[in-house]
């Protein structure tokens, strides 16, 4: 079965090896059942297409990978896979399309294997193209332009060796997918698993997660303006990306003073301030009543005696912000205004998928900040209305949690997915204490999250600043 791309066969850690050309991540114990895995990622050692319509041209050196069936169009990918030790668990085909105009298609294509494995990758043309004569590995559906999608082909892939894969189709729409030219970012991947990994916990399998041109997008992240140049690359990376932006608190620092918002903020991320909507944090509340926050975004944060509001997004989501600068708004205890104010919003919420963010976080492996205990009754009132995000920052780190109940137990049917986004800029932090259930975690990296919510599900890609590597993504389905 073809799907987007799905997290669940990796457990990225912040020490890597290259290993015969692959980047070796070894993993940490998480929770039950993820333990003693190990995870290689490979990218092609050749690929190319052919075309019928240019019988004689070879492109090898193209940065795109065409499939099409009017004018027939088919692409080759050749893996090495070298340095594997432990048992197979699992391997995953991953490929992300090329992000132009008519790279997207309602016929992504069916993926075979190839037995001839010594093609030539600047030498095949349409006249001496390898037979794709292996069997069927998957075949992709409708893809969208810019989008990362995923094929389980352990079948396929047994352990060290050559491996070659076809791709053709028959609809007249073609899809354009990124080459091993493009850059290390959008390179075809091949993703293998050894020993007991993440996949040996069942997860719930999306039902309608493929990225329309119609699905919203939010893209932000927390802890962002200072005097140095972090905010300016996050800020860059908003330029390219459409949709809501979100921020998750501490939005200037050090004071959240009405003149640092001008001098920091407005520079950068302020360029997008029509479209943001967002989150108070510790540091907006240095000024009194954070008056240099609300001054600043204005209708856009809320009801300034509060901070505490919410909205839809498309037609089958629901945004929710919370105000974790409890002792600023009366409290976040069961009881209180604001909990009081969430339990009856989410009551009278008729959208399938919901998405809450704040600043503080509930759970953090964060060496400078712990676990938040007094949003623990917010977290507890969107576990009980089966929401199916939670956004945060504070601490200066990506961090991604697999979903949890609010005991931070894994919980695969109604869990939350929690983030730690307090990436924006600040200067960052390091780790501590890892808890259970922490899948992803980075500490070096400035970037953005990009959430792409589908009418039953959501990707998330962490978009890293240029020049960096890390990033992190994946695919869920709604409760």
């Amino acid at each position: 079965m073809f799907r987007p791309f799905r997290s669940k066969a990796l457990t990225a850690v912040s020490t890597a090896a290259a290993v015969g050309g692959a980047t070796v991540f070894a993993a940490v114990s998480l929770s039950t059942g993820v333990a003693n895995a190990a995870t290689a990622t490979f990218t092609p050692v050749a690929d190319t297409y052919v075309d019928n319509s240019h019988t004689g041209t070879n492109y090898g050196t193209s940065g795109q990978l065409g499939v099409d069936g009017s004018p027939v169009k088919r692409f080759f990918l050749r893996f090495t896979v070298t340095g594997i030790t432990g048992t197979v668990g699992n391997v995953k085909l991953r490929v992300h399309t090329d992000d132009v105009s008519g790279a997207e298609s309602d016929n992504g294509g069916t993926f075979k294997a190839v037995g001839n494995t010594t093609w030539s990758e600047t030498g095949t043309t349409w006249n001496n193209q390898p037979a794709i004569d292996g069997a069927t590995l998957g075949t992709l559906g409708s893809v969208a332009r810019n989008a990362w999608y995923e094929l389980d082909v352990t079948p396929y892939v047994t352990g060290n060796g050559t491996y070659s894969i076809g791709v053709t189709s028959s609809g007249s729409d073609g899809a354009d997918y990124d080459a091993r030219e493009s850059g290390a970012s959008t390179a075809p991947q091949l993703v293998v698993t050894t020993g007991t990994g993440p996949t040996s916990t069942p997860t719930p399998t999306p039902t309608s997660t493929s990225t329309s041109s119609a699905d919203p997008v939010l893209v932000g992240a927390g802890d962002i303006s200072n005097s140095g140049s972090g905010d300016s690359a996050t800020a860059a990376l908003l330029d390219s990306i459409p949709g809501t932006v979100f921020t998750l608190g501490d939005n200037v620092y050090d004071n959240g003073t009405a003149s640092e918002f001008n001098t920091y903020y407005n520079p950068t991320w302020g360029r997008h301030k029509a479209r943001t909507r967002p989150v108070p944090g510790n540091h907006d509340y240095n000024t009194s009543g954070a008056s240099g926050y609300y001054g600043y975004f204005g209708s856009s944060a809320g009801d300034p005696s509060k901070g505490y509001y919410s909205y839809d997004l498309g037609s089958n989501w629901h945004v929710i912000v919370v105000n974790s600068n409890c002792s600023a708004v009366g409290g976040c205890g069961t009881g209180s205004a604001q909990e009081t104010w969430l339990r009856a919003d989410l009551a009278a919420n008729t959208k399938p998928c919901t998405v809450a963010m704040w600043h503080h976080p509930r759970y953090t492996s964060g060496a400078n900040h712990s676990p938040d205990t007094s949003v623990a009754p917010i977290v507890q009132a969107l576990y009980d209305n089966n929401a199916d995000l939670i956004l945060t920052g504070h601490n200066h780190q990506y961090e991604r949690f697999a979903p949890i109940n609010p005991a931070n137990q894994l919980d695969n049917t109604r869990g939350i997915r929690h983030f730690v986004v307090g990436s924006g800029g600040a200067s960052h932090y390091s780790f501590g204490t890892i808890l259970p259930n922490s899948e992803v975690r980075n500490s070096n990296t400035y970037g953005v999250l990009k959430l792409t919510l589908h009418p039953s599900g959501y990707s998330w890609q962490f978009v890293p600043e240029a020049g960096k590597t890390f990033t992190d993504s994946g695919t869920t389905a709604c409760h």
